[in-house]
């Protein structure tokens, strides 16, 4: 078993897909709207993809909800972006939290149907004014101790749909001045500031299993290198100051904010002190350079690994209809979908 999580390019498996599955053995696997024609077509190819690693590897997903969301009608629900819990929490706090904890559980009822048995998600980014919109409505908020709360019921929701939350963008997205999906984002603000902020909102979830790093400069700790690929923010902020000692996955190595082959970037991300790394476009090339980049799974990061799955539970029941209802009650005045639920 090796340190990264992959894609694949479409529906069904290809036979050079297959080949490299088998022979690779990444850690875990994750789906894009590219994977995704119908539930049979779906649960098909989960299944196909396990049989092949021959074991019962974690898939991940994002789905948020709002403009991150890989399944949607007319098979799934629509659900809410994160900043729709942010006005109902700021309505009614307890109304706010119940509401988040429910949405998540429902989307955990979609996903653990599926055989999907991890989500990323919550955020805790804490974006500010002039921000990128790439986080934008998917943040709950912009003050840490709000932003905390709603994600901490947001993974409670998960967990109890039997699906494993990723805690993200750690140490923090919200001040990113461009999308690093495009450009490697800088950011210029004090430590000091950085701590009682951005950082702040990951501390009261330290205990969550996984989280997922941030492509971003933060010149204050390391003038060079993005968290994702600074052992220095991975030391100090990430296992230091915020204490997170889950796995720590990368966000996707193929996003344009890293520089240097993909290859690199893996083994750059490894070094920093990442557990696994994750390539998301499906592209066999650079698939086959991931795999060549990253050790085995072995020591701390097998350690983590095997606790973060250790975690993945049965769902407790729960009534669809009721839960549905319920949920649509709580939102109301804060988010009504444009498309009916499936």
């Amino acid at each position: 078993m090796r340190a990264f999580i992959t894609g694949v390019a479409g529906l069904a498996l290809t036979d050079r897909e297959r080949a490299f599955l088998r022979e690779a053995q990444p850690w875990g696997l994750i789906l894009f709207r590219r994977n995704v024609a119908s539930s049979q077509q779906l649960r098909g190819l989960i299944d196909e993809m396990r049989d092949v690693l021959g074991r019962r590897a974690p898939v991940l997903i994002d789905q948020e909800g709002g403009r991150v969301q890989r399944l949607g009608p007319p098979h799934w629900p629509v659900y809410p972006p994160g900043a729709a819990y942010g006005a109902a929490y700021d309505r009614d706090r307890e109304l706010g939290l119940a509401a988040a904890r429910l949405g998540a559980r429902l989307i955990a009822a979609d996903l653990f149907d599926l055989g999907i048995d991890v989500d990323c998600l919550p955020l805790a980014d804490v974006p500010v004014r002039h921000a990128d919109p790439i986080v934008g409505d998917r943040a709950y908020g912009n003050e840490p101790g709000k932003v905390a709360a709603i994600a901490k019921a947001i993974a409670q929701g998960l967990d109890a749909g039997g699906v494993l939350p990723v805690l993200k963008h750690i140490p923090g997205h919200g001040r990113a001045g461009v999308d690093s999906h495009k450009k490697l984002p800088v950011v210029g603000t004090g430590r000091a500031l950085l701590e009682a902020t951005d950082f702040a909102a990951f501390v009261p979830l330290a205990d969550l299993p996984m989280a997922m790093t941030a492509h971003v400069v933060f010149t204050a700790i390391d003038a060079v290198a993005p968290a994702t690929v600074s052992p220095t923010i991975v030391r100090e902020v990430i296992r230091g100051s915020i204490g997170f000692d889950g796995l720590l996955m990368s966000d996707d190595i193929s996003m344009e904010a890293l520089s240097g082959s993909v290859g690199e970037r893996a083994r750059d991300a490894i070094a920093a002190g990442c557990d696994v790394v994750l390539h998301c476009n499906g592209d066999m090339s650079e698939m086959t350079a991931v795999a060549l980049g990253v050790p085995p799974l072995a020591g701390e990061a097998a350690r983590r690994a095997e606790a973060a799955l250790a975690a993945r539970r049965t769902a407790t029941p729960l009534d669809i209809v009721e839960t549905r209802t319920e949920f649509f009650r709580l939102m109301a005045g804060s988010w009504q979908p444009a498309e009916p639920y499936a």
